[in-house]
């Protein structure tokens, strides 16, 4: 027995010293593998540049780079695993179908990747280079797609929409991903970080069915001669019911009948005429003029277009209020007041606006909060009205401040005594030195009441004794400021849960000629916004002309190839939301 344990004991060492080394060379094999890895994945974060890419700089990037491959101990994170292939794959789905979020995959690099694909899958384990540019480059194109579909492409501030900043970040995107690798849910990486808001998620299946509507439809355009009138005839009646059967105007008629091939203007075609008009924000009365032939002509492929950037403006907007909100769409000359701007709001107060002068006086796009009312109020003359306006028609007429019941005064105080007009005042008020304010009454610019949300561009709601213009489709004729329709309407909704005031009262303060302030107790934001498509409360798709040009604008600047910087996007820790505008 003594004999075989001592036979056995070389033996042992034998085989220890064969399987020891192998041992020790398995694991030297592996830190090294995993330190090539680390170090070319560290080596491309560092270099902030990617040759697979198109565009191969990604500073904006970086941080959230390397978070992602942090959470991994800078391993790989997509290629090395027996379902590479699979989860390879489902993300290449998602960034070609960004168009289904009105994004270009062509931003992602979705081609290349795809081309790259099967190479990379049958690279050895020892090409850490070609392993790492891969697989960082997937994920760089990733976090790219999920930072455009959350935050947008563009930065507002650039194009002048004057937004409020987040406060902070709601969404880790670094985790997002490298927790749905884990849960192999990659597909749901979308839904998890688009806007939530209802306006979006209406846009969204609009948009694949206006891509529908432009691949599959024939091309339609109608000649215009002269308007054309309901019972008229026209030879392209048969082509303008093919249209408005097409954007869902009219139904859709089964079989062909004679009425078809008519080219009468009928009645069923008057109708489905005027439902387009109405959601393009033209007068609904049934006639054929330029106008409507110029919305007629517009090519489907354009819809999408704006449908595209509706949606890309949504995903600059912070978390919105979930109380009372008023929205104010510029080339809609529409306001909304909502009791909560994203949740089922049965009440919604819509009417029409006048807006800024396309061409002169632009409305800006702001998000502010309204914290009073004023009722009979003044109107205190912006100094370019005096400037360009009054002083000219001072100059031919020296009464005309009393014959439109204004007067000078020293500062816009309420309790501040006019001064007399003569050619010494006249002097000061061409210095600058004395101001123009017109006293509350039947002229007054403002009307009745204005509704007061402190923003640096000095810009309000109000009401005005200019009620002939509401009756026009197009309406943008005021300085800057927004006119309303209906201001008793907007009084009680602003102050509908306010203490000692109903509709009795409004009215009472609208009619007084005692000028008065109210102080709301909870402010309610409001959002001018600019969007040429747009759902209204109806559940309406409309469309509207680009009356400021802002569509060309950002589609400009989409045509610019660049990572949005976070810096942008949220409050400096250096400024307070106020001194900060996005």
């Amino acid at each position: 027995m003594k004999k075989t344990i001592r036979h056995r004991i070389p033996r042992l060492f034998v085989i220890l010293f064969l399987i020891l080394p192998l041992q020790a060379s398995l694991a030297e094999d592996i830190i090294t593998q995993e330190t090539g890895i680390s170090q070319e994945i560290t080596a491309i974060i560092t270099a902030k540049q990617h040759p697979y890419l198109v565009l191969s700089n990604f500073p904006n990037r970086t941080d959230d780079l390397e978070a992602l491959y942090k959470l991994s101990n800078h391993e790989l994170l997509w290629l090395g695993t027996p379902d590479s292939e699979k989860k390879i794959n489902e993300a290449l789905v998602l960034l070609a179908n960004a168009t289904v979020h009105g994004l270009n995959p062509k931003n992602y690099d979705t081609e290349t990747l795809w081309q790259k694909l099967q190479p990379a899958l049958q690279l050895k384990p020892d090409a850490y280079k070609d392993l790492a540019l891969y697989d960082t480059a997937l994920s760089i194109s990733l976090l790219r797609f999920l930072h455009d579909l959350h935050y947008g492409r563009v930065n507002p501030q650039g194009i002048n929409f004057n937004l409020k900043l987040r406060e902070k970040k709601l969404i880790d995107l670094p985790l997002l991903i490298k927790n749905s690798l884990n849960q192999k849910t990659l597909a749901d990486l979308p839904l998890a970080v688009e806007p939530k808001l209802k306006q979006y998620q209406k846009l969204k299946p609009a948009l694949a069915n206006y891509r529908q509507l432009a691949a599959n439809s024939l091309p339609f355009k109608f000649d215009f001669k002269e308007t054309l009138r309901p019972g008229e005839s026209n030879p392209q009646i048969a082509q303008l019911r093919r249209f408005l059967i097409t954007v869902g105007e009219m139904p859709e008629e089964k079989s062909v009948s004679t009425t078809q091939k008519s080219s009468l203007y009928s009645d069923a075609i008057v109708s489905g005429v005027k439902k387009f008009q109405k959601r393009h924000g033209l007068t609904a009365d049934g006639h054929i003029g330029k106008g409507s032939v110029a919305a007629l002509n517009i090519p489907l492929i354009q819809r999408v277009t704006q449908i595209e950037l509706a949606m890309e403006r949504l995903r600059w907007l912070p978390a919105l209020s979930t109380g009372a909100s008023i929205i104010v769409n510029i080339p809609a000359f529409q306001l909304w007041a909502f009791n909560s701007v994203d949740q089922n709001d049965s009440d919604v107060l819509n009417m029409r606006v006048v807006v800024g002068n396309a061409l002169k006086t632009q409305t800006p796009v702001l998000m502010a909060e309204m914290h009073f009312i004023d009722f009979m109020p003044y109107w205190n003359v912006p100094y370019s009205i005096i400037k360009n306006e009054l002083l000219p028609k001072l100059i031919q007429n020296s009464h005309y401040l009393e014959k439109e019941n204004m007067e000078l005064v020293s500062v816009f105080r309420d309790s501040e005594k006019p001064t007399a007009f003569n050619q010494e005042t006249m002097s000061l008020l061409k210095e600058g030195k004395l101001r123009v304010r017109q006293r509350p009454g039947g002229k007054n610019a403002l009307g009745r009441v204005k509704f007061i949300f402190p923003n640096k561009d000095d810009v309000y709601l109000h009401d005005t004794p200019s009620n002939a213009l509401f009756s026009r489709s197009r309406r943008d004729f005021s300085h800057g400021c927004v006119r309303v329709e209906n201001p008793q309407k907007l009084a009680e909704f602003a102050l509908k849960d306010q203490d000692n005031w109903n509709t009795d009262t409004i009215k009472e303060a609208l009619n007084t000629p005692k000028t008065q302030r109210v102080i709301l107790k909870k402010p309610i934001p409001v959002l001018f916004f600019y969007t040429t498509a747009y759902f209204d409360h109806n559940d309406s798709l409309d469309f509207y002309p680009d009356i400021y040009g802002h569509d060309a604008v950002l589609l400009e600047a989409l045509s610019k190839p660049d990572d949005l910087s976070d810096q942008s996007l949220f409050i400096s820790s250096n400024a307070t939301q106020e001194a900060v505008i996005q």
